[in-house]
């Protein structure tokens, strides 16, 4: 059982005009327009401080704000390791089914929870999705976040990651090039995906082995869009072995989930960057779970230990 959290929203152009039952309703649904009406009853939610009614009129600039009460938090694991750690920087690896960030009933059995226990101005660079493993970069002052954030856009900093796709690619290597951006997704609303018209984003797919229907892969990637490893190889025709939202192509399933849905292997193995303040460079590796091991890795590791 958790403490509880208040939500704050300021409402802009999309919600302003729409009484405060529909606007939740749209713009949360995860919860109901009844459930919405039985806590605007409750006194859980409010507009610029005061009490408000369903048919409470909103306008541009309101704040509305809702206090979830204490609730009982899905399990995951809630541990991490300390990869990499400095005046500046902290870098953690993340195990699967731990959620970076708040969200989805989710708020202290979070990665951005338990490594603020111990590092309490530490704020995520990026993040991974729950069934995603791997390296996570935190900073730990402002001027810190502000030379890694320009560095990050730039494409400067390196980003590599291992994973199981469903199916054998053609080539050894390729570059995947597909625009990122949001679709209709039938639950949220929309989601990220391959679409033509969004954001560009670069992968570069190099084959490590080939298996019986499957093979293991590595992506390096220097853009940063959400989900990007996953639509890049559901775009090549080779989504990840048990992906639940992404279909051959970039799109979303026909039955697509949620995007933080489990089932997948996938792990960011390695951060690189040059120090902002030194220069030097910083190489952060997290050595990947057996499953996304080569043959000849998984040998080597079991000689040594």
């Amino acid at each position: 059982m958790n403490r509880g959290y208040t939500y704050t929203e300021r409402i802009d152009a999309r919600g302003a005009g729409r009484p405060l039952l529909e606007h939740l309703a749209w713009r949360y649904p995860h919860g109901s327009a009844a459930q919405w009406r039985e806590r605007i009853a409750a006194g859980q939610v409010r507009v610029n401080g005061d009490p408000a009614t369903p048919d409470t009129a909103l306008a541009s600039g309101d704040t509305v704000t809702w206090a979830r009460p204490p609730w009982v938090e899905p399990a995951a694991p809630l541990s991490y390791e300390i990869l990499y750690e400095d005046a500046g920087f902290v870098a953690v690896a993340k195990p699967i089914g731990l959620p970076t960030l708040p969200g989805g009933g989710y708020l202290e059995h979070t990665l951005l929870a338990l490594v603020r226990q111990r590092f309490p101005a530490a704020s995520p660079l990026h993040r991974l999705d729950r069934g995603a493993s791997g390296v996570v970069l935190f900073t730990r002052k402002a001027a810190a976040a502000r030379a890694i954030a320009l560095a990050w856009r730039e494409g400067r900093v390196r980003k590599v990651y291992r994973a199981l796709v469903a199916g054998s690619p053609t080539e050894d290597s390729c570059l995947i090039e597909m625009p990122i951006g949001r679709v209709p997704h039938p639950m949220l609303g929309a989601v990220y995906a391959a679409h033509p018209a969004g954001l560009a984003a670069r992968s570069e797919l190099c084959v490590l082995e080939r298996r019986e229907g499957e093979s293991l892969v590595e992506v390096g990637i220097a853009t940063g869009r959400p989900h990007q490893i996953r639509i890049h190889l559901a775009a090549a025709g080779h989504p990840l072995v048990g992906e639940p939202l992404y279909a051959a192509g970039g799109g979303l399933r026909e039955d697509a989930a949620r995007p933080g849905a489990p089932g997948y292997l996938l792990h960011a193995c390695r951060l690189a960057f040059a120090h902002p303040e030194t220069g030097e460079p910083v190489d952060i590796r997290c050595p990947p779970p057996r499953a996304l091991l080569s043959a000849t890795e998984r040998g080597a590791r079991g000689r040594a230990g």
